[in-house]
């Protein structure tokens, strides 16, 4: 499957629960270094937008197979 990013750019999901937990722990990551906080905000962002998109198309798979 495929998912587009915050980008605009398809991404190939080849194993969605492997992304989804890939995702989970990319969106939390930060710098300690305070110096990187407009990056570390963007990069949260993408990572938060790209986790709530895998696991929509999660949900949807649930619903389609009741």
């Amino acid at each position: 499957m495929k998912i587009t990013d915050l980008n605009g750019c398809p991404i190939q999901i080849d194993n969605l629960n492997q992304a989804i937990q890939i995702t989970r722990q990319y969106k939390e990551y930060k710098h300690v270094d305070s110096s990187f906080s407009d990056f570390d905000t963007r990069q949260r962002a993408y990572w938060k937008d790209m986790y709530e998109k895998l696991t929509a198309v999660k949900e949807q798979q649930k619903k389609e197979k009741r």
